[in-house]
C-alpha cells in the first residue's frame, strides 16, 4: 500500500456510522444495485489487505516443527497493530461510493421475448 492510500485510509474514522440510503440509491437510481457495488468493493479492498498483511508478515514466519518459546518482534506487532486500527472494508467502500471515486458500470436489462 502507498504512503498517500495509507495515510487516506487512517483519516476515515472507523466507527460506524448511519448513512441515508436515499442519498445511497440516487447514485445508481435504486438501493441494492448501490449496496452491490459497495459490497464487491468492499470484497476487493478486504481481499488486498488480507494479501498485503499476510506478505508483509510472511517474513516474520517460523517454520519450525516444536515447540518453542514465541519471541516477541516489536516490527511484527507494530504492522499488526496498523491493521487492526484500520476501518473495516465496507465502511472504506461506502466512503468511496459516497465520494465518486469509484468506477462502476451496470448492465442494461435484457428483454424478454
Amino acid at each position: 500500500m502507498d504512503k498517500t492510500k495509507r495515510m487516506k485510509l487512517t483519516q476515515i474514522a472507523p466507527v460506524l456510522e448511519t448513512q441515508n440510503l436515499q442519498a445511497i440509491g440516487q447514485k445508481t437510481n435504486n438501493v441494492y444495485e448501490s449496496l452491490y457495488v459497495i459490497a464487491r468493493r468492499a470484497n476487493q479492498i478486504s481481499r488486498d489487505i488480507k494479501e498485503e498483511l499476510h506478505s508483509k508478515l510472511e517474513d516474520f514466519a517460523t517454520h519450525n516443527d516444536g515447540y518453542e518459546e514465541i519471541q516477541e518482534n516489536r516490527e511484527q506487532i507494530e504492522i499488526s497493530k496498523f491493521y487492526e486500527k484500520l476501518p473495516h472494508p465496507t465502511i472504506i467502500a461506502t466512503k468511496e461510493f459516497m465520494s465518486d471515486e469509484l468506477n462502476y458500470r451496470t448492465q442494461e436489462p435484457v428483454a424478454a421475448e
